[in-house]
């Protein structure tokens, strides 16, 4: 071995330990089967054309619209039973989409009690005793409509072939109760039952509408702005309700709509509560003072007074049959026109009405439509309660007392006055307005320059009825009413503002139900001639217009004034 050992002529270490280990395995015989070079070849290129196949399929369907998997999944399993509606800057207010229930085939349920107790454990306020009868009679039945997530995902996971998940389209309304007395709702089928959902019911389910859209007037944001100072009125003046409407005085186009209290669309309960009422549209109601307005127009359109006639020793006091009549304030016994409807005089008012006579006033009042009925795209507009002309009913209706119609109505026919007198017919179904072609002219141009001026006096000065809204950089004209609900005691509040006075676009009317008096409130009066940095005022016990709703209008006009001019809905210059 030594000898054998001697005659390798080792060169390294690692040449040597390499070829031995070559030896060994060359000499060593096995039993496991040799794997030709071929074969790993071909299973290479196997792999690598499955690869390849894979790989042109996929780049194939994420570049093929037609073929691609979702959108087809989407095509097939997604119709639209009802088209979606929008606001004017296309926000989705309604639209319909897939939801689940939850249904059980007792016949496929292998383990009932185990079953009983995962679904109590989900649904905890479920009716185990129902479940247990249907269970016996292996009906099959619902567990519950319009799953969550949530709900739809723990069921899902439970693995029984028993429950089922039938699906249906739900109309779902994203804005909760922002719209919730303009949209309406729809029943189960789909079907609209109330407000825009039933006036357009046809044309949602039309081909055209589901494949586009219907488009409103309304602009979301206003109506969340609007909507949210009537609900921080409600905690400041305690008031059961409210309302605002506002509206283009050109175009007839309404921008917002609110009633409180409302309620979640969503939530799909029957509204029976006349409190629910939409109070712009349906409420009937006498609302004073804002109807000195228009005695003021009868009469300078009747050319029996001007502005600056006037009507010496007014009385304190004046009684017809019954009834007596007299002023809220202490007022003086000489005033103009114009100061009668700055001031608010009630007998001042009833002078003018006397001048213009009953026929000529009611035709005057009849020329804006007060009391007719007609629709709105939503419903049918609420119908004023009749009644029969006289001197008394000529006195009182001078100041809104005796004579009822909708705040509707009453925002119409202050557009009327405030646009230069041409009618205009209010739409909330939004259409193409290239120009706005002027309507019938029912009042000069003349009388309603001649109003514009006095209501934003009613605002401006110091004697007026409406200082609160007298906003900076907005010119806001405008009448305060305030009036006794028929048989109560308690008040219904109402201002109606045309800004900017001198060019209105827009008229806004806000109106609070049965609001009391907020002595803990601090009113802020804006700057005047008598107190140029203005001044606070705490401890008003004071319960009329003047000292509520024209407070909530002048938050209102100050928050919405820049939407309007940043939008361009034909805002003012002056903004």
């Amino acid at each position: 071995m030594k000898s054998k050992k001697k005659n390798i002529k080792q060169k390294s270490f690692f040449f040597e330990d390499y070829a031995e280990s070559e030896i060994i395995v060359n000499n060593v015989k096995t039993n496991q089967p040799k794997v030709s070079l071929s074969r790993v070849t071909f299973l290479f290129y196997i792999f690598l054309s499955v690869i390849f196949i894979f790989g042109i399929k996929i780049i194939y369907l994420s570049l093929s619209s037609d073929k691609n998997f979702f959108s087809q999944n989407i095509n097939q399993n997604f119709i639209k039973e009802r088209g979606d509606i929008l606001d004017r800057n296309g926000v989705i207010l309604a639209r319909n989409i897939n939801i689940y229930d939850a249904a059980v085939r007792s016949k496929l349920v292998k383990d009932k009690k185990k079953l009983l107790i995962n679904l109590k454990l989900i649904f905890p306020e479920l009716n185990t005793n129902k479940i247990r009868e249907n269970f016996s009679k292996n009906k099959f039945f619902y567990i519950k409509r319009s799953l969550t997530e949530d709900e739809y995902t723990k069921l899902w996971l439970l693995g029984s072939k028993g429950i089922e998940f039938p699906k249906r389209q739900y109309r779902i309304y994203p804005q909760k109760n922002l719209f919730s007395h303009i949209l309406g709702q729809t029943d189960d089928s789909n079907t609209g039952i109330s407000g825009i959902e039933k006036f357009f019911d046809k044309d949602l389910k039309s081909k055209e509408l589901i494949d586009s859209s219907l488009v409103l007037t309304l602009d979301s944001n206003l109506q969340y702005l609007i909507r949210e100072e009537l609900k921080n009125a409600q905690l400041v003046f305690n008031n059961i309700g409210s309302a605002a409407i506002l509206m283009n005085v050109k175009s007839g186009e309404i921008l917002s709509l609110v009633s409180l209290p409302d309620y979640d669309l969503n939530q799909r309960i029957s509204i029976s509560d006349d409190i629910y009422a939409n109070k712009i549209t349906l409420g009937i109601y006498e609302l004073g003072s804002v109807f000195k307005t228009f005695t003021l127009a009868a009469g300078l359109e009747n050319k029996v007074i001007s502005p600056n006639t006037i009507f010496n020793n007014l009385e304190k006091k004046i009684t017809c049959d019954k009834y007596t009549i007299s002023e809220h304030d202490k007022l003086p016994a000489n005033l103009s026109a114009e100061q009668i409807l700055i001031r608010s005089s009630n007998i001042g008012a009833v002078r003018i009405a006397q001048k213009v006579g009953i026929e000529k006033y009611k035709n005057f009042l009849n020329s804006l439509e007060l009391f007719e009925t007609f629709n709105l795209d939503l419903e049918k507009i609420g119908s004023s309660l009749p009644f029969r002309w006289g001197k008394c009913k000529l006195a009182t209706a001078s100041y809104g007392h005796g004579i009822a119609t909708t705040p509707f109505q009453l925002a119409r026919a202050y557009a009327i006055l405030g646009n230069g007198g041409y009618k205009i017919e209010p739409f909330i179904l939004k259409r193409e307005i290239r120009f706005i072609e002027k309507g019938e002219q029912i009042i000069s141009t003349k009388t309603s320059n001649a109003i514009n001026l006095m209501l934003r006096k009613v605002v401006s000065f110091d004697e007026g009825t409406a200082n609160f809204a007298n906003i900076e950089g907005y010119e806001v004209g405008g009448k305060t009413g305030t009036s006794l609900k028929y048989n109560s005691n308690e008040k219904l509040n109402t201002f109606v503002s045309l800004f900017p006075a001198s060019r209105p676009n827009y008229v806004l009317l806000v109106m609070l139900d049965e609001p009391k008096p907020a002595p803990n409130f601090v009113y802020e009066f804006p700057p005047s001639e008598k107190f140029p940095n203005g001044y606070k005022h705490k401890g008003e016990k004071r319960n009329t217009s003047g000292w509520n709703a024209v407070v909530v209008a002048g938050k209102i006009i100050k928050k919405i004034g820049p939407i309007l001019a940043i939008n361009n809905l034909q805002a003012s210059s002056n903004f």
